[in-house]
Formats: C-alpha cells, sequence, structure tokens
C-alpha cells in the first residue's frame, strides 16, 4: 500500500510551461464565408420607402479538425439574415464565421462547451461583420441582440430527443 492518498481526479493535462493547460483555448478565429446579395439593385434603393423586415437565422456547428490532436475543434456560427420589404428581397447576407480551439475538459462537458461556450466567445465578433457588410451595403446595418447560446443548445438536444443536460 502506498502513503499517498489516490488522486480524486485525473490529472489534467499540462501544458508547455509546465503549468496545467486551460480547458478552453481559442486558437484561431476567421471568416470561412461571406456573402451578401442585393438582388434588386439599383432598383430597391430608389424605391425603398421603409425599413425592410429582416428574417435571421443562426446554427451552430462543431466537428473534429482532422489529423492534428484528439482536443482540437472547429466551431462555427452560421448566420443568415435575409431582409424583404413585403415580398421584394432587399438583401441576402449569409457569414460563416469560425474558430478553432484546444478543449482540455471531460468527455460529459465536451458538447456544452463546443455549443455553448465556444460560440459565445465568437458571437461578439461576427455581429460587427454582419453589421458592417449591412451598412456597407447601403442598408442600416443589422445588429444581432444577443443570443442565449444555452437555450439554443438546449433546444437542439430536445429536437433530438435527447434527455436535458444534467439528467441521467
Amino acid at each position: 500500500m502506498s502513503d499517498q492518498p489516490a488522486p480524486s481526479s485525473p490529472i489534467p493535462p499540462m501544458g508547455p510551461n509546465g503549468q496545467p493547460a486551460p480547458p478552453l483555448q481559442l486558437n484561431v478565429q476567421y471568416t470561412r464565408d461571406l456573402s451578401f446579395e442585393v438582388p434588386g439593385a439599383p432598383e430597391i434603393f430608389i424605391s425603398m420607402r421603409e425599413q425592410p423586415r429582416v428574417d435571421l437565422a443562426l446554427d451552430v456547428q462543431a466537428r473534429p479538425v482532422q489529423g492534428q490532436a484528439p482536443n482540437i475543434y472547429e466551431v462555427s456560427l452560421q448566420i443568415r439574415a435575409d431582409a424583404k420589404i413585403g415580398e421584394t428581397s432587399c438583401f441576402i447576407a449569409e457569414l460563416a464565421y469560425c474558430g478553432v480551439f484546444t478543449l482540455n475538459v471531460p468527455q460529459e462537458h465536451l458538447e456544452p462547451v463546443l455549443l455553448v461556450e465556444c460560440p459565445r466567445l465568437l458571437f461578439p465578433f461576427a455581429r460587427n461583420i454582419l453589421a458592417d457588410v449591412t451598412r456597407d451595403g447601403g442598408f442600416p446595418p443589422v445588429l444581432l441582440a444577443p443570443i442565449d447560446f444555452v437555450a439554443l443548445w438546449q433546444s437542439r438536444r430536445a429536437q433530438a430527443g435527447q434527455p436535458p443536460a444534467g439528467t441521467a
């Protein structure tokens, strides 16, 4: 028998400087795809008398980065803004904004970190890009309200028929 007590939890991964590795590290963030279309230009600018109605769609995708360590993931925020006045399309903006993350978390925490915490870090940058591209395209900037990524993740789990997080 040993005089030392058994560790109560696994030893955390160590970083290059001998310190424990952070649970979440954002390595790089980037715009993978950005599209802005004004199908009715230039007539839409001449005939537009009111603010367009903007329909928004947001999705979060996560995948392991192939050929890398098993704890490196790409997380992608995909945003589509479709603006119309009546049935007339004013603009369509599509953005895929991504980050590459190194995660050192237990397996049971992987999904919420990938689909809640990672997109939360990316969101302010994606929000700025969407606002800038719509303003630079000749329209009022689309300012996304803060997103509740926890609710989005829980909704996705419910649609997939998975139990709520924290239940067995």
